[in-house]
């Protein structure tokens, strides 16, 4: 468990960066899409002067070495405490690809990454806010993994995205049960697949008939894409959500245990939304940067604001590929 201090008289301010996934090649000097990717993160973070960057996964790809160094030390260069989560291309190349990338990414002293427990997968670990010495509000870092089988109703199997394992959902009800008891009353899962349930709040809060694909990105901030009872809603799907297509059980445990109130993760690269579904805020974090595709009227961060009494908010911070 990783603790860290909240100063009492202001927000702590988590700002997120998801899908920077550049190669080893696009970190070569000179070369256009790093130039954006450095600008962007160097705007939002400037932006935000957050206490603590996350990064919802895809940070790379497995096995490109060169770019996980590069990227972290763009980020320890701003001498900010910074968590990662593995994406499935992270973990395209298996566990001992994720190793060494996690090595490198924790060699400069910044990165609070944690392994985990390795039946888990690469990357299960939480981060605990306290303020006054007492914990306010934590955080759930899950590796989302890669891919794996799926078999549908015509009796066709093909690999489809990833979810967590049944033992992480295990996992996660013992994380939140430790924190509920530790005083926690709010927590915040981070995570780079999107639940199955994604599927069902988009189905729930976004208008029938609404062209998504139309909505430009601040309209789908207004209140005239959504359905009532979902006007806290902002945001725009561009883009399928490309989860596990089936429902693995973990939404309603999430709900069972009552703890968490946000989940955020990465992934599809074009939607942006933010849903509260009974109950629980699902996010897309803002893509960051141009790499493997984008929309550059989605490009920046996600910030994501704890408050004295542990309450937590979000809003996107747009980096305008104009601006650099």
């Amino acid at each position: 468990m990783i603790i860290l201090t909240k100063d009492p008289n202001r927000d702590f301010r988590i700002l997120n960066l998801t899908d920077p996934q550049l190669s080893d090649g696009e970190w070569e000097e000179g070369n256009q899409v790093k130039n954006v990717l450095e600008n962007t993160i160097k705007t939002v973070v400037e932006r935000t002067c957050p206490d603590l960057i996350t990064v919802s996964g895809d940070i790379a790809y497995g096995g490109h070495e060169i770019a996980y160094r590069k990227f972290a030390e763009l980020l320890d260069g701003f001498n900010i405490p910074w968590a990662p989560v593995f994406g499935n291309h992270d973990g395209q190349e298996g566990p001992e690809a994720l190793e060494k990338a996690a090595k490198i990414m924790t060699a400069g002293g910044k990165c609070l990454f944690e392994e985990g427990d390795r039946s888990l997968g690469v990357g299960n670990y939480i981060i605990v806010i306290e303020q006054n010495g007492k914990p306010i509000h934590g955080l759930l870092m899950m590796d989302s993994h890669d891919r794996r089988s799926y078999t549908g109703q015509d009796g066709k199997t093909c690999l489809a995205w990833s979810d967590v394992l049944p033992e992480q959902i295990i996992w996660y009800r013992e994380q939140v049960k430790a924190l509920s008891e530790a005083g926690v009353k709010e927590s915040t899962l981070i995570m780079h697949i999107p639940l199955y349930t994604y599927r069902e709040a988009a189905k729930e809060a976004f208008k029938d008939g609404l062209d998504k694909r139309a909505v430009e990105p601040f309209d789908g901030m207004q209140k005239g894409c959504f359905n009532e009872g979902y006007e806290d809603s902002f945001g725009v799907m561009y883009e399928e959500i490309c989860s596990y297509p089936e429902d693995n059980g973990f939404f309603d445990a999430i709900k069972e245990c009552g703890n968490t109130k946000t989940v955020l993760c990465g992934h599809d690269h074009v939607n942006s939304f933010a849903v509260t579904y009974r109950g629980v805020r699902l996010i897309y974090s803002l893509k960051t940067g141009p790499g493997c595709y984008w929309d550059p009227r989605l490009n920046g961060g996600t910030l994501l604001k704890i408050d004295k009494s542990g309450k937590l908010s979000a809003e996107h911070v747009f980096a305008f590929y104009g601006d650099f």
